[in-house]
């Protein structure tokens, strides 16, 4: 029991932790501090990068300014030829302590003639670096994995040039040109460790942090206020929905001052509104199923019981009863198929059998069958067909909801009157039209013809045998196929349906 206890509680946090973690809330104040605090962290890197670069380019600047010193000196004793100046030496040891690096000389024949460290005198030197010091450039290279600094300052000397020419007819002069030009002697190099240079940037950045740090805490509790703040309108919308969830139907959900909230109550309200449509829609539905179902039980009754009350009664009697029985349990099973039918065809998951249908065959092998109901009231049925047709199209489906159309026609026709049927096409789709002769329907109500059980005139319903399911089942096929019926029609100048369908079917 207190496993099971256990498993319980661990399952109650996760789902809370779910829930915490699934918060419009949480996750606003996430991305908020991330973009409060990302230009800190990116100042932060430029800088430290930037300050780190300057630090030392300013420390080897100053050095070179040094070096170049140092070089000119060396070139005025010829210490490439005499490395063995005590006092030279001094003072390259006194500057490699004071850069706290080392100092090689390396001479054009790029052998190490003194080394600070001693170890590579004697040696050979042909890094890059030397070889551009002995073309006379000073160049200089930070490597950051190893924290070191190498830069080198050429040794040059000036060639003095003799001129001797005469100044008179007896007397020789000569002239000394020291500006006759300049040759690299050699290359002063020198290797610094670049930790002390970068010790002021790790402190300057330490106090960077401390102040990203102080800014994040000082951000943080504005951005949770600021998160719940704006939160706080969807939160007040989540209980009224609550609220109105538990008034039912009737309940309207408030706005708030938001444009997004009022949105979403304004969806809301409108969902709620649909729904009571909806919910009346079921009611008035399941009143004229009920109705629709109980009248032919009730006619059956009551025609049973005056025979059962009947004492000796003629045998034509019986037979009358029977017949008008006969006829209500045909008109109960008619409307049991028709709300079946209206029933598979809202399963979606039925689906339909597409396949490529003649149309032209179609619509003469339904107007086959009607011709003999037409021609009980004498009227005339037409179909005109102005081009060939083939499409995909669930074949008898289709056919019922053209057949309803047509029967509808010759049922609320006058006697002697005309049904026309017709059939064209374009490129994308083809369309029927059914037109007829009779009474029209009111324009208040043709809003409502395609509505389960609606009848314009129920009277006349009766007599004619309707269910009142017919243009429901026509507009559930023909928007399963994707097309659309309209409907014109005037009270007293006969109705005309079009419906147009897609010659290849569009699957979802």
């Amino acid at each position: 029991m207190s496993i099971r206890s256990g498993v319980s509680v661990i399952s109650t946090k996760t789902r809370t932790k779910k829930r915490r973690s699934a918060s419009l809330r949480v996750r606003l104040f996430l991305i908020m501090l991330f973009l409060a605090c990302a230009p800190f962290l990116v100042i932060n890197v430029v800088m430290m990068v930037s300050a780190d670069e300057i630090e030392v380019e300013t420390e080897v600047s100053e050095m070179k300014g040094q070096a170049l010193i140092l070089a000119n000196q060396l070139s005025t004793v010829d210490y490439i030829n005499n490395p063995y100046n005590a006092t030279m030496n001094a003072v390259l040891k006194q500057a490699a302590d004071m850069w706290g690096g080392r100092i090689l000389i390396v001479n054009d024949s790029y052998r190490v003639v003194r080394d600070t460290y001693i170890s590579d005198e004697g040696k050979y030197n042909i890094s890059e670096l030397v070889m551009k010091g002995m073309a006379g450039q000073s160049s200089s290279v930070f490597n950051k994995d190893k924290q070191f600094v190498e830069f080198t300052q050429p040794i040059v000397v000036r060639e003095e040039q003799t001129v001797t020419f005469s100044g008179s007819e007896d007397t020789l002069v000569t002239v000394k040109n020291s500006d006759a030009g300049t040759r690299t002697v050699g290359v002063l190099l020198v290797m610094v460790d670049a930790r002390p240079i970068q010790a002021p940037v790790e402190q300057l950045g330490e106090k960077v942090v401390l102040m990203t740090l102080i800014a994040a805490c000082l951000i943080i509790p504005l951005v949770l206020i600021f998160s719940g703040h704006l939160t706080k309108p969807l939160q007040k919308l989540a209980k009224d929905i609550e609220k109105a969830a538990s008034g039912g139907l009737n309940s309207q959900v408030a706005g708030g001052r938001f444009a997004e909230t009022k949105r979403i109550s304004d969806a809301f309200n409108h969902t709620l509104n649909r729904l009571q449509v909806l919910d009346q829609s079921r009611q008035d539905f399941v009143s004229n199923v009920s109705h629709e179902l109980k009248t032919p039980i009730t006619s059956i009754r009551v025609l049973a019981d005056s025979l059962m009350s009947m004492e000796g009664a003629p045998v034509e009697l019986y037979q009358e009863f029977m017949e008008d029985i006969s006829t209500e349990i045909d008109r109960e099973s008619k409307i049991i198929d028709d709300l079946l039918s209206l029933t598979r065809l809202e399963n979606k998951a039925q689906g339909l059998h597409i396949a490529q249908v003649n149309v032209n065959d179609m619509m003469e092998l339904i107007l086959k069958r009607l011709r003999p109901i037409a021609k009980t009231r004498n009227i005339e049925l037409l179909l005109e067909s102005f081009r060939p047709v083939t499409a995909e199209i669930d074949e008898v489906k289709l056919s019922l909801a053209i057949s309803n159309l047509v029967e509808n026609a010759i049922k609320y026709n006058r006697d002697s009157g005309w049904v026309k049927v017709s059939l064209n096409a374009d490129y994308k789709y083809f369309y029927i039209k059914v037109s007829d002769s009779g009474c029209g329907i009111p324009e208040d109500a043709q809003a409502h013809i395609f509505e389960r059980f609606y009848r314009v005139d129920k009277a006349r319903s009766r007599e004619t045998g309707g269910t009142g399911l017919g243009l429901s089942i026509t507009k559930s096929i023909v928007t399963l196929h994707h097309g659309a019926i309209k409907v014109y029609s005037k009270e007293g100048d006969g109705t005309t349906f079009v419906v147009r369908i897609p010659l290849i079917y569009i699957k979802e």
